[in-house]
């Protein structure tokens, strides 16, 4: 059975749900590099889970755009490989973790934990 959080905050879950991960709607501070670029877009995600994240922006990335990814959470950083999962053109992106470390992960698995649910 589906679970929701009428108030939006926390995680949710749907038959329908494509995700591996629960999301947990979080502001934490990410950048984000497309690979060779030297440039970054630093921002803050609206959603977060150990798979990804969604980050609100005017000027989304095309789908399939690879990057480097850097969350600071808890006065840490942790860093991985990501891919552009979706893209909606003026409202965001939906990026999706890759290639993260085990200690990288463990620090994401702590900050979600400490996030209201």
């Amino acid at each position: 059975m589906a679970s929701v959080n009428l108030v939006g905050i926390g995680s949710y879950t749907s038959p329908a749900e494509r995700r591996e991960h629960n999301r947990v709607k979080a502001g934490v501070q990410i950048e984000l590099r497309r690979e060779g670029d030297p440039a970054a877009i630093r921002t803050k995600t609206s959603d977060i889970s150990l798979g990804g994240c969604y980050v609100e922006m005017m000027f989304t990335l095309e789908k399939g755009t690879n990057l480097q990814v850097a969350l600071w959470a808890n006065g840490e950083r942790l860093c991985c490989k990501g891919i552009v999962a979706t893209r909606h053109p003026q409202v965001g992106n939906g990026i999706q973790f890759l290639e993260m470390s085990a200690g990288d992960r463990r620090l994401l698995e702590n900050v979600l934990e400490s996030l209201p649910q």
